[in-house]
């Protein structure tokens, strides 16, 4: 049997909807490992903010692509697939399922269309250097210049959304092609395993979802939330980039800074609302996906996990 005859489950959808709680207990029955597909997981030390299998948990279940980076490194998604080949492939030579989860779409895009970053020139400098010119005078000239190079993938992006104006530009910068062209040439391969995508489904009711987050960040914010991210914000590095701006760690910049107003409840309050406005866009995300199976957020957790073998069976 090749890799690609073994289907792979990836558990995903929006933040606090349970996928964590159910691919552990698939590995249970499966005798499987986790692979993360989570860009905040990767990070040192940060732990209740990224919402971490417990000690316990990786105790009993061994776990792949968590602290992996010290925060303030860079990283990025052929990063991120080359590390999940490597663990997936490990996995399946012991014997043993790997099965993923996470909720960073374009982790997850990335594996399910087999996109392919082996030969990608983008030069890290590219980036480097707009994120600095970026810095001294603004997005406005950058976006202006994707807009003419790039019209396409201008009118998807919000000129706010500096990560990704200042990636399209790049892209086109360091190879001469747009990003559109760079994706169609990316999924030439196709996938390389054979994966099969779940989601916990709450598009009926968000409302049952977001009190999930609600209670989460209560809870992280007894768990010592507070002392975490006075952690990540003590070290020397620049509060703009990817860790510093997470939610769940940017709310507290103000309370830390000591800014008029700001208080532990509003930092509190900030955290629900901007986790909220976050799966709100998962869900969006998630919605143009091909090839979803959408599991009944109604079932306990034995019938969840009994729907996603029965699905891998079926294959």
């Amino acid at each position: 049997m090749t890799d690609k005859n073994i289907v792979i489950p990836i558990i995903t959808g929006p933040t606090a909807s349970g996928k964590s709680a159910l691919a552990l207990h698939l590995c249970n029955i499966l005798n499987g490992e986790l692979v993360s597909c989570d860009s905040m997981q990767i990070y040192k030390g940060l732990d209740i903010g990224t919402a971490k299998a417990t000690g316990e948990e990786q105790a009993r279940i061994p776990h792949h692509m968590i602290d992996i980076i010290e925060p303030g490194e860079n990283y990025n998604v052929s990063m991120f697939t080359e590390g999940c080949y490597e663990a997936v492939g490990d996995i399946i030579s012991r014997g043993k399922i790997p099965v993923l989860c996470g909720g960073t779409g374009q982790y997850i895009s990335a594996l399910k269309d087999g996109l392919n970053f082996e030969e990608d020139p983008m030069a890290d400098e590219v980036t480097d250097k707009l994120y600095e010119e970026y810095r001294a005078n603004g997005i406005d000239d950058i976006y202006r210049r994707l807009s003419v190079s790039d019209p396409e993938a201008a009118a998807k992006i919000h000129p706010n959304n500096t990560r990704r104006v200042i990636r399209a530009l790049a892209v086109y910068e360091a190879t001469g092609k747009t990003k559109t062209q760079r994706n169609i040439d990316s999924r030439k391969e196709g996938p390389k395993y054979n994966f099969m995508l779940f989601m916990i489904d709450y598009e009926d009711d968000r409302s049952v979802l977001y009190d999930r987050i609600n209670r989460r960040v209560d809870i992280m914010m007894e768990e010592g939330l507070e002392k975490e991210a006075r952690f990540l914000y003590s070290l020397p590095i620049d509060r703009k980039s990817t860790c510093c701006q997470a939610i769940g760690y940017k709310e507290f910049l103000p309370f830390i800074d000591n800014e008029p107003g700001s208080s532990l409840e509003r930092v509190s309050y900030e955290i629900k609302l901007n986790t909220r406005h976050f799966a709100k866009r998962q869900l969006t995300w998630f919605r143009y996906i091909n090839e979803i199976h959408k599991i009944d957020r109604n079932l306990s957790l034995e019938q969840m996990a009994q729907c996603v073998i029965n699905n891998l069976n079926n294959a």
